[in-house]
């Protein structure tokens, strides 16, 4: 019994950290196609037992979104995807709270991203 319980725990663990690493290998496939578009600013928030969120925009010379990501969620299940709704907005016009009116993890995370990190 206890020899059964150290294997299904083993196989459990193995899986967890391949399914973790196929997620890092998606965020970052997306997230270099991202910073060949532009500028990219990279927001993150969450805590131990709420769901994480990562926002990552890239802005164009005339500091417009020309693209954007989102990743949210618990498990190692949650993918990136775009955030439609954001393209061609340029930066100033940006407000974390329209964009995102029900969901404050996410507005933290646009809000981060927003402050384009300079150097």
């Amino acid at each position: 019994m206890v020899t059964a319980f150290i294997i299904v725990a083993a196989i459990a663990w193995i899986c967890q950290m391949a399914f973790g690493g196929w997620q890092i290998h998606q965020f970052n496939r997306a997230f270099d196609a991202l910073c060949q578009k532009g500028r990219v600013g990279v927001g993150r928030s969450g805590g131990r037992f709420k769901p994480r969120v990562v926002v990552a925009i890239a802005l164009d010379e005339n500091n417009r979104v020309c693209d954007s990501l989102i990743m949210r969620g618990i498990t190692v299940f949650a993918r990136p995807t775009k955030i439609q709704a954001i393209n061609g907005i340029s930066l100033q016009e940006l407000q974390p709270d329209v964009i995102f009116p029900h969901d404050s993890l996410c507005q933290n995370a646009l809000s981060l991203a927003l402050n384009l990190k300079h150097g």
